[in-house]
């Protein structure tokens, strides 16, 4: 006799297309940005009625949410998942390459960055705060025993560090890099990563 719960074909259904959605909701909004998409695009998208999306995300605030906090999961899981015997500034640079591959495919959009509508948002969003704060102190963490360990300098404040590392996974570099050079998405984020970490000595 399973000691799980199981789950029945109707509930396996409903994650499964809110998984679906949450998946076309990223790439709209790497494409179109927030203001631009609408809830019409995502039901098209999904090949669903507008009524049964909402039956998912009650606004379109919700679900911009929801979608930004599995990105967030899926950097939290990626840390856990690190090799324990790497050092701060690999794991740094891991995660940093986590993020730039995952943005290649179209599945980062860093709308915090650029629209202060979304900021403001996701500021009243603790499901989504919960998990930045979580994720920051673990990257301020490896970013302070980088420091004491001369890989990082000292002489600059953590957050001065932390905050650039930030903005690299936004660096409009790296779209100008895909769109217009010839240089394949590997080789771009080993360039990013270079400029990231050693500048352009």
């Amino acid at each position: 006799m399973s000691i799980f719960p199981k789950i029945s074909f109707k509930n396996q259904a409903f994650k499964l297309r809110e998984q679906a959605i949450l998946d076309v909701t990223t790439v709209v909004l790497s494409n179109k940005g927030y203001d631009l998409m609408t809830m019409d695009d995502i039901a098209g998208a999904v090949g669903i009625s507008k009524p049964s999306l909402y039956k998912h995300f009650k606004s379109k605030e919700e679900l911009v949410g929801e979608a930004l906090i599995r990105l967030l999961e899926g950097a939290l899981d990626y840390v856990v998942a690190l090799d324990a015997n790497l050092g701060p500034l690999q794991k740094l640079s891991a995660l940093l390459e986590w993020a730039l591959r995952v943005r290649l495919d179209g599945g980062l959009p860093f709308l915090p960055s650029t629209s202060a509508h979304v900021r403001e948002m996701l500021m009243r969003n603790l499901k989504y705060m919960l998990r930045v704060r979580k994720l920051n102190r673990q990257l301020e963490a490896m970013v302070e025993q980088a420091q004491e360990q001369g890989l990082l300098s000292r002489d600059l404040p953590t957050d001065v560090i932390l905050f650039s590392y930030y903005a690299r996974t936004c660096d409009p570099a790296v779209e100008y890099l895909q769109k217009y050079s010839k240089m394949s998405n590997d080789d771009i984020v080993r360039h990013m990563l270079k400029v990231a970490f050693e500048g352009f000595r």
